[in-house]
């Protein structure tokens, strides 16, 4: 696995109430939620990214009213022609 290194500004974690591993699981999960809805990556790929269980991170993205399915209307309208 890759490493990445991020730097905060100074007093960033106090004013979030945070510690740094508290932060880096928001960061981690924050990067996978937003790749997902890019469609980046996939759920699965997303949940591992974020360090959750699939079960997990699905409850998280509904908590925050995310669409847990991607769907692409364009391509969906195809296959519904298609028959």
């Amino acid at each position: 696995m890759a490493t990445l290194t991020i730097e905060v500004p100074e007093g960033v974690l106090s004013a979030l109430r945070q510690s740094p591993s508290e932060a880096e699981r928001d960061v981690r999960l924050a990067a996978a939620i937003d790749w997902f809805r890019r469609g980046l990556v996939s759920q699965g790929r997303a949940a591992e990214i974020a360090g959750l269980p699939r079960a997990d991170f699905i409850a998280e993205l509904a908590v925050r009213k995310i669409d847990v399915f991607q769907v692409d209307f364009d391509e969906l309208k195809r296959e519904l022609e298609l028959g």
